[in-house]
């Protein structure tokens, strides 16, 4: 299947054209327009090229630090596997970075604490073991 990434260019444009004017929080769970990127790095999906990212850390208004979710969990270490709803998905580490909160679209739910900070402590140790 080939990746559209002319579409993703264009929506990109207006992405950057934006002005975010809402307030994101640590444990905060929104649906990012992350696009379509290259080799293995996550996508998203449908008109807006989304996926769900957990906000780890807010740096300023403009840039978060996340990490995508997925309802595909996979063993091993870079995911962790959690409920919501009922429903299983997953914390991708390997798949952690900063966006600009421009790509936030709108936010899911706000993530149990203690979900949050066992992802939180699984992250500090694969940094801390680096």
């Amino acid at each position: 299947m080939e990746k559209e990434f002319d579409r993703w260019n264009k929506r990109k444009k207006q992405l950057d054209r934006f002005e975010f004017n809402r307030f994101v929080h640590e444990r905060e769970v929104w649906w990012c327009a992350l696009g379509i990127n290259v080799g293995v790095e996550a996508n998203g999906k449908h008109a807006n090229f989304e996926r769900p990212v957990l906000v780890l850390r807010k740096f300023n208004k403009h840039a978060v630090l996340v990490v995508p979710l997925t309802s595909r969990a996979r063993r091993n270490p870079y995911h962790l596997a959690f409920q919501h709803d009922g429903k299983l998905f997953a914390a991708v580490f390997s798949q952690m970075r900063l966006i600009s909160t421009k790509r936030l679209l709108r936010k899911i739910y706000r993530m149990d604490e203690r979900i949050f900070d066992d992802i939180k402590g699984i992250i500090t140790v694969m940094i801390r073991d680096f």
